[in-house]
């Protein structure tokens, strides 16, 4: 049924709520699970106000990111799930569906923050971009007010 799985991560708590799902369903199918973080690009307000962003920020981002996916890759792999991983620059929603049409994905599995109203119009809403764009079917796991501050409590 669903041959590959593609979960992007963007290191918070709330998109990590989605691996269980991860472990429950891909193992058992034998699915293979290719999580993804994508590194949106510093925005050039931000490197105007810092100065020059260096060649070696920008590897010290990558790194980190690699380590982040293959600590969660391990816990993943442990339950019997196979993982691939990927760190691809980029802006989110875009770069996920490329992601999923490239590696021939089945689903794409995510978060959504569920954010409403004002914070959604200031925020935007990635999964929302996804879900609207995507060609691959997209799972959407909404993270309630009281989820999300359990997760990130259980992480602290």
């Amino acid at each position: 049924m669903y041959d590959r799985i593609l979960i992007p991560l963007d290191g918070s708590p709330v998109a990590e709520g989605i691996l269980p799902f991860a472990g429950q369903i891909a193992g058992p199918l034998d699915s293979e699970v290719v999580l993804l973080l994508v590194l949106e690009p510093i925005p050039s307000s931000a490197a105007l106000a810092g100065g020059l962003v260096d060649a070696d920020a920008l590897l010290v981002r990558e790194r980190q990111a690699r380590q982040y996916l293959e600590r969660i890759s391990a816990g993943l792999e442990a339950k019997g799930v196979r993982v691939k991983t990927e760190v691809r620059p980029g802006p989110a929603a875009p770069t996920i569906v490329a992601t999923a049409v490239e590696r021939e994905a089945d689903l794409i599995a995510m978060t959504t923050h569920g954010r409403s109203g004002l914070g959604r119009l200031l925020f935007g809403s990635v999964a929302e971009r996804v879900l609207r764009t995507s060609p691959v079917p997209v799972l959407l796991m909404r993270m309630t007010a009281a989820e999300r501050s359990e997760s990130q409590t259980a992480k602290a």
